[in-house]
């Protein structure tokens, strides 16, 4: 196992501390952009609504005075005079509609595999574990680690598999790398449920 200064250690922990208090605001900007969702899509809702009541209405009333023109007019042509411009307009408005709801859909489905994921068993490989829950390992960057506590431990581990298979096969990959005391441990909802096999 490496060797870790004492100061070192202490900066450790002090990087855990930052990086649990961004996961706390990240998680609560993933509740905010939910409930944002949520609401969006009422909106977008509601407007997809009301456009179509509008053309239909615009249909309905063009229809009725260009009958009413024609008949007046003793025409026999029946046809629609509509503003190229005006009809452009509202196909380019329906396209950006689309695009939008394509964007949304994007984002939602990242939101449902997160909760998806947390409701699932995972398997990561603890490399570490501290008496003291003032050591923060990973950085901002690093999304794919888990920070739990374990009575009366708190433990780290590192990656996020679907599969036993391929928590052990990166298991194997940290022991070459100096961890030696690593193993694989499923967890569901936050909480480990126990430790696995090596292979």
């Amino acid at each position: 196992m490496p060797f870790i200064e004492e100061s070192d250690l202490l900066e450790l922990h002090k990087d855990i501390d930052k990086a649990q208090i961004i996961n706390e605001r990240l998680l609560d900007q993933i509740k905010y952009k939910n409930k944002e969702l949520k609401r969006r899509k009422i909106q977008r809702n509601i407007f997809a609504g009301v456009t179509a009541l509008f053309l239909i209405a615009s249909l309905a009333i063009t229809s009725f005075t260009a009958g009413v023109f024609t008949n007046k007019q003793n025409l026999d042509s029946t046809s629609l005079n509509v503003p190229v411009d005006s009809m452009q307009v509202v196909l380019d408005r329906i396209d950006n509609l689309k695009k939008q709801n394509h964007e949304l859909s994007l984002v939602n489905e990242f939101y449902l595999a997160k909760n998806f994921l947390e409701k699932e068993t995972i398997y990561s490989v603890q490399i570490k574990s501290f008496v003291e829950n003032n050591l923060t390992l990973s950085s901002q960057s690093l999304n794919n680690t888990l920070f739990v506590k374990t009575n009366p431990f708190y433990s780290y581990s590192l990656g996020n598999f679907e599969t036993l298979e391929e928590a052990q096969k990166f298991r194997k990959q940290l022991v070459n790398m100096g961890f030696d005391d690593a193993f694989v441990a499923s967890y569901k909802e936050g909480k480990r449920l126990k430790i696995e096999p090596a292979n």
